[in-house]
Formats: C-alpha cells, sequence, structure tokens
C-alpha cells in the first residue's frame, strides 16, 4: 500500500490565494493578521517556497479551512462538519445558526451588505487566537 501523497505547491498556493480572496483580504492585511511577511505570503501563493508547519496552521486557522483541504483540496468542511456532529453543543450551535438567520431576515439589502463586509473583516482575527 502506498501512503505516500504528493504535495503541489502550485495548487495549496492557488488555494490559499482563493480562500484569502473570499475573505476580501489584501496579501498585505493577511500577512499581518497570521503574523508573516506579505512576501513570504507571496511566494506561498506563487510556489516559489514550503511553508512551515507553523505557517501552515496559522494559515490554516485564519482562512477557517482544514490542512487537508489546503494541502490536498479535499473535505474544505470536513474537520467542521465532523466536529459539530460530535459534540452535544451542536443543538446550541444550530439555534445560533437560526437566530441570526432571523435576525438578517429583517436585515434591507444595504444593511446585509455592511454585515457582510463586518463578517469578513472580523473572522480571520477570530481564527488567529
Amino acid at each position: 500500500m502506498d501512503c505516500s501523497l504528493k504535495i503541489n505547491n502550485k495548487f495549496i498556493g492557488y488555494r490559499i490565494r482563493q480562500e484569502r480572496e473570499k475573505l476580501d483580504l489584501s496579501r498585505e492585511a493577511f500577512a499581518e493578521i497570521i503574523g508573516l511577511s506579505d512576501y513570504y505570503v507571496g511566494q506561498l501563493e506563487r510556489a516559489e517556497r514550503q511553508m512551515s508547519l507553523s505557517a501552515l496552521i496559522r494559515i490554516c486557522s485564519c482562512l477557517h479551512v482544514s490542512a487537508d483541504y489546503l494541502l490536498y483540496g479535499n473535505a474544505r468542511d470536513h474537520a467542521d462538519t465532523v466536529q459539530e456532529t460530535a459534540s452535544p453543543s451542536y443543538s446550541v450551535k444550530s439555534a445560533k445558526t437560526a437566530e441570526i438567520i432571523s435576525l438578517l431576515e429583517k436585515c434591507t439589502a444595504k444593511e446585509l451588505e455592511l454585515i457582510t463586509k463586518i463578517i469578513r473583516t472580523i473572522i480571520p482575527y477570530l481564527g488567529s487566537n
């Protein structure tokens, strides 16, 4: 049985950039949040350099993706799904989600746009603690 998996730095860099852009973060802002230089992040995104384990953990945490997704493109949300379904707090999360959706349904399009910008701004900081 061959347990070796090929790491493709081009795909890793592409996924980092794609996820960073989904959060509407510039490379500079992203680098500041994770405590790395924007030059280093650029090298990772262009597949010019391999990241350290420490950098991988910071990046995954900030982007809210699993290492499996970042490295291999697999099961982007799998880790979160497993944790939620196995967790006794799952019903609490479901209730909070329902409450948030209920509040959002009362908002105007302009208010929703503002809320989206706020969420995109704070989520990377929540994952880097």
